[in-house]
């Protein structure tokens, strides 16, 4: 017999989320990665650093890297579901 956490688990990776769930997600995480973003720039100008310095530093920001990594996995995924609809 299974328990009941693993069948839950089961079930859980069973039930993909809905297109709305993923571009809800989308949504949210966008605007983080903006506010990050703009909290990155405006600290970058308040130090007085170049705009180059300033645009090398958010790119190569781990975080804003990963945020827009999950992003594009998100929008697969979210597109990946619509056309199966």
């Amino acid at each position: 017999m299974i328990p009941k956490t693993c069948r839950r688990m089961t079930e859980q990776q069973d039930q993909l989320p809905s297109v709305e769930e993923l571009q809800e997600s989308i949504d949210e995480l966008s605007a983080y990665r903006e506010r990050l973003y703009k909290d990155v720039v405006g600290l970058g100008q308040k130090l007085r650093l170049s705009q180059k310095k300033i645009d090398a530093t958010i790119n190569e920001h781990p975080e804003l890297t990963r945020i827009d990594e999950v992003l594009n996995q998100l929008i697969q995924q979210r597109d990946s579901q619509a056309a199966r609809q």
